[in-house]
């Protein structure tokens, strides 16, 4: 079965929405919105791979941040590793390949169709709002003196 290392960027615009790209006409799973980037090339890091799909799909620099999540989704023909990575960028993200491009409310993402192993990317960033919430409203919460 072949394996295929995918890398994905969480960019944010300075209102906290989230980039989406959508697969354009003629490619597997075509019409569905992702987060953008691209295959790992042989020889390539993941942190590379990344910067160079962005730049080539949206034009704009980017440096790469934490971790996100890690996904193994399994098709019928092949294995995918999908690593998801927090990204800053300078530049307007433009769809250079065709794709049409949306910023997203995180609150909103899930109302996106989107590929299979994207799913829990949203679920993860999701969880991740949930718990910084609880934190700031307990802290919110404790009154001293």
């Amino acid at each position: 079965m072949k394996q295929v290392h995918v890398v994905a960027g969480v960019l944010r615009d300075l209102r906290g929405r989230i980039l989406l790209a959508r697969r354009t006409l003629g490619r597997e799973l075509a019409g569905l919105w992702e987060f953008p980037g691209g295959k790992v090339e042989r020889g390539e890091s993941p942190e590379a791979a990344l910067v160079r799909e962005l730049r080539e799909e949206l034009g704009i620099a980017v440096t790469v941040g934490a971790p996100v999540v890690c996904v193994a989704h399994e098709d019928v023909d092949k294995r995918l590793l999908l690593d998801v990575r927090e990204v800053s960028h300078s530049g307007r993200p433009r769809g250079l390949e065709g794709q049409a491009l949306a910023w997203v409310p995180l609150h909103k993402l899930s109302d996106y169709p989107m590929p299979p192993a994207d799913r829990p990317v949203v679920e993860e960033l999701l969880k991740r709002l949930r718990e910084a919430n609880g934190s700031a409203s307990q802290t919110r919460g404790t009154a001293l003196g």
